[in-house]
């Protein structure tokens, strides 16, 4: 369940009459607990609670029910419990059907409302369902609930209305909720200068039957649209008089609205009934637009973005200076003045602005500064000289569009009521300005100098229509001409293998004036590019959110150069973490954030682990120091043995196979040189080999005498010849052998996989002997010494792949002509040699000690042995003196290191 449907089973839970008994099963259930576990507590085989009637699930919540007025004394009892603490329950909750009391005990504050109200309170209890990542989300029940209640008014409106569910009609059904959320939102806020107007006046000129629901609320809009003077002429209801001229074209053009059922009209009159002034509208923003999405419907409530995330990219790029500014000023009036009229200069730009996020946290950062000027100029009530003008945005999608224009107009209202009080707020909000100033397009197609131009020159006003369907240019001539320009966003991410044949023209055509090819860059990139591109004309600083992908790997060397040849660098930048967003499609994404600006501005900024460092450069890997770039090297620099790609089969699953199989083949006679055993990454991670036939030619008379393997030949010529790559099916011919072969072979080899997760301390590395073949999901060291795998398997080889390789998801994906070959390593002695020798067997006799433990149980981060683990501190050691004569002290000063030794080695030059 997501947060939306988590928030209406509540609320129906309180809804029902309350039963001491059912109400702990019942609220479990409503966080979604299957019935499997409700049906063991309600058993009594699961449920460890100590108090009378009470409900203890392990590691969630210990709930009671008590006598009325008996709600104090019991939540002390939860509180004492023995049990409570045992069970390491999070949350201990008590109601006698009238109070409503709850605690979170790991310090997450408490509850206590009357019954009826704790449905409001329902994000205060998300962790029992699994849900903890976003705060916001937790503590926002309006905008959560808010959601949730459109949701079923949209969907109820398409069923009713199936012409509106047409492609050409989609925009008219949005542009009506985003009217429809500007009512709700004015009633409960006094801008309608009547409480609860709009919906009461529905209520009552609609027929219960709700025949007449969409021509009363046609005839409020359309009173809406008509100006004071032409009112009289309009021939407008009576009860439609009442309501105000908004202007903004947020009611411009048709009146038509879809009808009404009871059903949808019931619905319309509950979310009335909702406290809009409690809109959050950098919530409320990122989780409507899924309501309009049906593919995004099943995440509702699940796409906000934290504002510790978004602030981690404006604090940065441009709001900490400004707080710096105003500690500077002090008290001082003129320099007070001065960065009030530079914030009014300032222009925030999202090229990727979804519902505006980002504009709507700048904005409201910025009022909250201005306010401060204010009140220190002794201006408390002075009008805001921050336009929302200044905070453009370019959107695919044209709901979210208008959904963020609308998100900045709430904003801005909410920040009038703030810092000038209600009256003033009120009397300036309507009538709407008409600036078109969020465009909706293709941000890849469009010339951002035409939507956030430098200057004013040549962009003017075309139009008064504010919430029409959006042109693909800005209107708005700018009266700040000078000022900052601040890019930012989080674009979309989509990875080389998810990019549809559009994006990849649009990669393409973005790269089309730099030399080389670059598909196999990730979207997020050509954000990059445009925004390098639009930094030098304009001076603009620019920051986003990116996949780390773009600062590993071979996208550096594709990327960052044509970056740095618009004359942008690195100004700061948070290293890899996990972006704070529970949509399904987001989970687990790992981002960076990158900050540019043209020319140097001296110290740059690094953010790791909740620390920042100052330092005097930062690369495209996001390491202090060095803005060299890594790139492949078919031969090692560093005088390693060659390390190859494993064996490819393309066999249809015919010459791999069990190693049950490959016993039974031997059973009938088949040599045992022809029958090996064969390891791929998850064979050597988890220790369960399996068997392949491996055929010389000179072999292929004597494999013939056998009618197993023979079969097994025909399964693979056809299997080949079937194919649609003309070079798979050129090997239907020698069907014995596989189709790509290793350059490397022997009888011992030091084998890495191609993918590893990165939650292991170490590489997971191992000595194969008697001749395995090793599969293409591997790398191997063939017949090498024994020293090389304790390179292999040391801290610092594992930092370097992590930094300098790529990755799938979050997990590591190893190169040879980009990790091992370019792997940085001083001139070894015999010495240096023989100790890392003896290193890397400890290493494997202290794997062979827990024998039968596999490679993926011994490197289990919370149960890996000490032995192993003081046997890898010791080879960590062993190595890292070679390099400094003492151990490194983080994997930052391990990179400094490496880089500064890459250079030397290769006599690579920084890019910038």
């Amino acid at each position: 369940m997501n947060p939306v449907e988590i928030e209406e089973a509540v609320s129906d839970l309180a809804r029902q009459p309350f039963d001491p008994v059912e109400f702990p099963f019942q609220f479990l259930a409503a966080f979604d607990n299957p019935e499997t576990t409700i049906k063991r507590l309600r058993s009594g085989s699961t449920n460890q609670s100590d108090i009378p009637g009470g409900v203890l699930q392990r590691n969630n919540i210990h709930i009671a029910t008590c006598d009325v007025g008996a709600v104090d004394e019991t939540l002390k009892a939860l509180r004492d419990s023995p049990k409570t603490a045992s069970a390491k329950a999070k949350f201990i909750l008590v109601t006698d059907g009238e109070a409503f009391q709850a605690e979170d005990l790991n310090g997450g504050g408490a509850v206590a409302c009357t019954y009826a109200e704790f449905p409001d309170h329902f994000g205060f209890f998300l962790p029992l369902a699994g849900i903890t990542t976003v705060k916001e989300i937790r503590e926002s029940s309006f905008d959560v609930k808010a959601t949730g209640r459109l949701n079923r008014l949209y969907i109820q409106l398409l069923k009713e209305n199936p012409d509106w569910a047409k492609v050409e009609r989609q925009h008219d059904l949005n542009h009506f909720m985003a009217r429809l959320i500007f009512c709700f939102f004015a009633e409960d806020t006094d801008i309608f200068l009547s409480e609860g107007l709009f919906t009461k006046t529905v209520e009552q000129m609609s027929a219960g039957d709700a025949a007449s629901t969409h021509t009363v609320i046609g005839e409020i809009f359309r009173a809406m649209d008509t100006k004071p003077a032409d009112r009289d002429a309009a021939g407008l209801p009576r009860y439609a008089v009442k309501f105000p001229y908004v202007n903004g074209q947020l009611f411009s053009g048709s009146t038509e609205v879809p009808r009404f059922s009871k059903v949808a009209r019931s619905y319309l009159m509950h979310i009335g009934s909702l406290n809009w002034r409690k809109i959050n509208p950098d919530i409320f923003g990122s989780m409507i637009q899924a309501v309009t999405d049906e593919a995004e419907r099943g995440s509702l409530g699940m796409h906000y973005t934290s504002v510790p995330n978004i602030l981690k990219v404006l604090n940065p790029l441009f709001l900490d200076d400004l707080r710096e500014k105003l500690e500077e000023a002090g008290d001082s009036p003129k320099k007070l003045l001065n960065l009030r009229k530079r914030m009014a200069r300032i222009r925030v730009f999202d090229p990727a602005c979804g519902s505006g996020n980002f504009l709507v946290i700048a904005y409201k950062e910025m009022r909250a500064i201005e306010a401060e000027i204010n009140k220190r100029r002794g201006e408390p009530d002075r009008r805001s000289e921050i336009p929302l003008t200044n905070f453009r945005g370019i959107e695919l999608r044209d709901f979210p569009a208008e959904i963020a224009r609308l998100a900045l107009i709430i904003a801005e209202y909410q920040s009038d009521v703030t810092y000038r009080g209600q009256k003033e707020a009120i009397a300036e909000f309507l009538p709407l300005g008409a600036e078109n100033w969020i465009t909706c397009g293709n941000a890849l197609r469009l010339d951002w100098l035409s939507i956030c131009p430098p200057t004013g020159t040549g962009v003017k006003v075309t139009s008064d229509d504010l919430f029409q369907t959006p042109l693909d240019q800005a209107e708005i001539d700018f009266e700040n001409e000078g000022g900052e320009t601040y890019v930012c966003g989080n674009p979309p991410y989509k990875g080389r293998n998810k990019k549809g044949d559009s994006e990849r023209e649009e990669t393409e055509s973005t790269f089309g004036n730099y030399f080389g090819s670059f598909a196999s860059l990730d979207y997020v990139a050509n954000w990059f590019i445009k925004a390098a591109e639009y930094g030098k004309k304009t001076e603009a600083s620019v920051a986003f959110v990116a996949t780390n992908s773009i600062c590993q790997g071979e996208q550096v060397a594709l990327l960052w150069p044509a970056v740095y040849s618009n004359g942008m660098e690195i100004d700061f930048a948070y290293s890899s973490f996990k972006w704070a967003n529970l949509a399904s499609d987001k989970a687990g994404v790992t981002v960076v954030i990158v900050g540019l600006s043209k020319g140097s501005r001296g110290v740059k900024r690094l953010y790791e682990g909740g620390e920042v460092r100052q330092v005097n450069a930062i690369g495209p890997y996001l390491i202090p120091g060095s803005t060299v770039i890594v790139r492949k090297s078919e031969k090692p620099i560093n005088a390693l043995p060659p390390m190859f790609l494993g064996n490819m089969a393309k066999d249809g699953g015919n010459l791999i196979f069990s190693l049950e199989e490959g016993r039974r083949l031997l059973g009938v006679g088949v040599p045992a040189r022809l029958v090996r055993k064969f390891y791929g990454s998850e064979e050597l991670i988890h220790s369960k080999p399996r068997a392949a036939l491996w055929i010389d030619d000179v072999d292929l008379p004597e494999a013939g005498r056998f009618p197993d393997v023979v079969e097994k030949l025909e399964s693979v010529r056809a299997f080949r010849s079937q194919s649609s790559a003309p070079s798979t099916q050129a090997h239907s011919k020698t069907p014995h052998r596989f189709v790509q072969i290793s350059a490397g072979g022997g009888d011992v080899a030091v084998v890495v996989p191609r993918v590893s997760s990165e939650n292991r301390e170490y590489l997971p590395v191992d000595l194969m002997r008697g001749g395995p073949v090793i599969g293409d999901k591997c790398y191997a060291l063939y017949d090498a010494p024994l020293w090389v795998m304790s390179l292999v398997a040391s801290r610092l080889h594992r930092t370097w792949i992590a930094t300098v390789c790529s990755r799938l998801r979050t997990d590591f994906s190893y190169g040879n002509k980009l990790g091992w070959n370019t792997f940085p390593l001083p001139k070894l002695t015999e010495q240096n040699k023989a100790d890392l020798t003896r290193c890397a067997e400890h290493i494997l006799l202290a794997r062979e000690a827990h024998f039968p433990a596999t490679i993926a149980d011994l490197y289990d981060p919370e149960e890996m042995p000490d032995d192993l683990r003081r046997a890898h501190e010791a080879n960590d050691e062993v190595l890292e003196r070679v390099y400094i004569g003492r151990r490194f002290r983080n994997d930052t000063e391990r990179l400094e290191k490496l880089f500064e030794l890459y250079t030397k080695m290769t006599g690579a030059k920084a890019v910038a």
